[in-house]
């Protein structure tokens, strides 16, 4: 079957199935639960209450099939260059493959380059926790002050808010926004004596990092003098010449075929190991390479991260243009917004990898927040609004710190699912109102209003516990994911231009906002800059 044909077939099969009963198809496809569940790298998946029948599903499958999806698979651990816009190979896998691995970039082993720097990065982190690496005074380090952004942020600090120990060894800080009140709170009540920062930038040019890692260092410098920076700063970059000249005494580098994204698993994941040790990150890396396996062997119709694409890319066919991700899990509160950068990012493209222009819609907006606190916000839209926004739940069977709550957590998790899935019909509520004594004309205003018209389709993932092991598996679900929607719609999910000309324009803008004359703009542009400029 063609490409063009098989995304034809799977839109039919869409636009046909989104209006179908999904509750009905459980009695007309008796081998619909065994189909759409599975386990994988510790993790159990549902994806029954999807809108698809089995024939949707199996066309779904047919466009991963035209698409090449096993093959671009292969390429991608190959270490080929499917980054084709910046002639780079996409080999995130390699950084948590076991020692003794070869992983090749466009044909040269990077595997011992790996190994080398993992080296590196747990001396630090032994050193640092064991205290035999000191202060610039032999004291001991306390704190960690983590300055990045985008994927040198947002990875590590979703981990750290997910496994976090309630009183850690030595305590983790992040600095992201370049507005100052970032910095000013993650500097509040730290002595610098006792500090390291880590500064984050794969360039080193980022506006944001060298803005904060700037006024990080001369908070150090005020301190600890010119002479103790260097034991105070750490640089994680492909640039060390950079983070050097910066006046960090120690660097450690990544590739070019790390994506800022998916890069959490190498040195920019240094103070996250420093924070949790480093048995608990090679648990983390673990967790990812067990998910890499099963991504790797098994077969389309069995595979968690295809399986997941699948039915992103046939709500997308049917014409659903948002997803939520709710994780019941506090410690998971962060997912959401860790997932918006990796997923919209990687595919919120309308021009594929050819340099054509995609023939339908691609990536869906997504947002979130942790179950039950999303109940309370937003979920209203979710069961009665006049979009339908597919779910993705996230459940946590069993936490330690919340055995008294758990079973009341995780039955808010199933219920909300069900109820998405089955509603509640207009005579059942007005039965419902006879019942309690409401009047016929009452019943014929509310009963309308207290419908929930149901069929609204949603995924579930169970994590046993929330393990290292586990939450590595989980992040590299989604990157899978996110990698087999890039072939599904033809797109190059390791570039990201759609970035490039707001930094352009705002290094032009600052400039002129300080002083530094005026350019050419759209009117309101022009006003702004002449309303909010230094003065």
């Amino acid at each position: 079957m063609s490409l063009d044909a098989a995304r034809d077939r799977l839109t039919r099969f869409a636009e046909r199935d989104a209006t179908g009963s999904i509750l009905q198809r459980f009695l007309d496809e008796p081998a619909r639960l065994d189909r759409l569940t599975l386990e994988a790298a510790g993790l159990y998946l549902d994806l029954s209450k999807q809108s698809w029948s089995l024939e949707g599903l199996d066309a779904a499958l047919d466009l991963a099939r035209a698409a090449g999806v096993e093959a671009e698979r292969d390429r991608m651990a190959a270490g080929h260059a499917i980054n084709a816009s910046e002639g780079r190979a996409v080999l995130h896998m390699a950084l948590r493959a076991q020692d003794g691995a070869d992983f090749r970039a466009l044909g040269k082993s990077v595997s011992a380059d790996v190994t080398s720097v993992r080296t590196a990065m747990r001396r630090l982190v032994d050193d640092l926790r064991n205290g035999r690496r000191t202060a610039s005074d032999g004291g001991v380090i306390t704190t960690v002050v983590h300055i990045g952004i985008g994927g040198s942020d947002l990875g590590p600090r979703m981990i750290w808010t997910a496994l976090r120990p309630l009183q850690p060894v030595i305590d983790l800080r992040f600095v992201a926004n370049i507005d100052g009140s970032d910095l000013a709170e993650a500097l509040d009540g730290l002595d610098p004596s006792r500090t390291l920062v880590i500064v984050v930038s794969k360039t080193f040019t980022t506006l944001e990092t060298l803005a904060n890692a700037e006024q990080a260092r001369t908070w150090l410098r005020k301190a600890v003098g010119e002479a103790g920076l260097a034991a105070h700063l750490v640089g994680v970059s492909a640039a060390p010449e950079r983070a050097r000249a910066f006046g960090c005494g120690e660097v450690l580098g990544f590739a070019d075929w790390v994506g800022g994204r998916f890069s959490l698993w190498s040195a920019v994941g240094t103070s996250l190991a420093i924070g949790l040790g480093w048995q608990t990150f090679e648990r983390l890396l673990a967790g990812a390479r067990a998910m890499d396996d099963h991504f790797r062997q098994a077969p389309l119709d069995r595979n968690a991260p295809v399986l997941l694409a699948a039915a992103e890319a046939f709500n997308v066919a049917a014409g659903r243009s948002a997803r939520t991700v709710v994780p019941y899990a506090h410690r998971l509160r962060l997912l959401p917004a860790f997932l918006q950068q990796l997923e919209m990012e990687s595919n919120g493209k309308c021009v594929g990898k050819d340099g054509w222009k995609v023939a339908g819609p691609t990536c869906p907006a997504i947002f979130g927040e942790p179950g039950t606190n999303a109940q309370h916000a937003y979920f209203q839209l979710l069961h009665q609004g006049t979009a339908v926004v597919p779910v993705d739940f996230i459940v946590v069977a069993r936490n330690a710190e919340g055995e008294i709550t758990q079973i009341a957590l995780n039955a808010n998790a199933l219920a909300q699912a069900e109820a998405l899935m089955v509603g509640r019909s207009e005579s059942q509520v007005r039965a419902d109102l006879s019942a309690s004594g409401i009047s016929e004309a009452e019943a014929d205003v509310l009963a309308p209003q207290k419908t929930f018209p149901g069929n609204r389709p949603s995924s579930m993932i169970v994590l046993e516990s929330l393990t290292p092991e586990s939450l590595g598996a989980l992040i590299a679900l989604y990157e899978h994911k996110t990698f087999v929607e890039g072939v599904l719609w033809g797109l190059n999910s390791f570039d990201q231009w759609g970035v490039e000309l707001g930094k352009v324009l705002a290094r032009t803008i600052d400039a002129e906002m300080n002083g530094g004359g005026s350019g050419s703009h759209d009117p309101s542009t022009a006003a702004l800059i002449n309303r909010l400029k230094a003065r």
